[in-house]
């Protein structure tokens, strides 16, 4: 009888889990970049949006097409909220991925580009953003020839971000689940305007 008890609990626990808005994380600070129609983009722009950012770059040879092809996926599930949610991909090799380049890979994967924005811009303020603001990995290893693609290394966890610029959940790329899990949160923030 207490075994059933337990379950009951744990399956209102669930139940109320599920419902409840995810975590609020840290703020990230403010930035711009450059979009891949060669227009200064960034936090100005998303202000009252929510948003999923991810972080690739064009020419690399492991990951980046699977975790790309993942979030045009996240694009089709989330096609009703139109530009209500944003897709940001920030690129981790500024200095080979032009905007034109970025464009180019955005047609490749189908992006709406009202809704997915590639960014590209300064290396260090790239990566300040994204090591210092996301809490996400990136870099390359020491001393490796710009031509070394697998000296560059990123994190490949989607973050989900509200529409105060507040990180909302951190979602592995590489778990179905998570994914799920992120395009309901995700219809959630923008549903509640968060």
């Amino acid at each position: 009888m207490a075994s059933l008890g337990l379950v009951v609990v744990t399956g209102r626990e669930l139940a109320q889990g599920r419902s409840s808005p995810p975590p609020r994380l840290g703020a990230l600070p403010d930035f711009t970049f450059t979009r891949q129609d060669g227009q200064p983009w960034g936090s100005k722009q998303l202000h009252g949006r929510p948003y999923i950012a991810n972080f690739i770059f064009t020419r690399c040879p492991t990951v980046c097409p699977v975790f790309t092809q993942k979030l045009a996926r996240v694009q089709e599930h989330t096609a009703a909220l139109g530009p209500r949610l944003q897709l940001v991909s920030f690129s981790v090799d500024p200095a080979y991925d032009t905007p034109e380049r970025l464009a180019e890979y955005g047609q490749k994967y189908r992006a709406d580009f009202a809704r997915w924005n590639f960014l590209t811009g300064d290396y260090g303020q790239l990566k300040n953003t994204i090591v210092q603001g996301f809490k996400i990995s990136m870099g390359r290893e020491p001393g490796a020839a710009e031509d070394d693609l697998l000296s560059i290394f990123h994190g490949t966890h989607f973050v989900l971000v509200d529409g105060t610029g507040e990180i909302r959940g951190y979602y592995d790329s590489a778990d179905p689940e998570a994914t799920e899990r992120l395009e309901a949160d995700a219809h959630r923030l923008t549903a509640d305007g968060s």
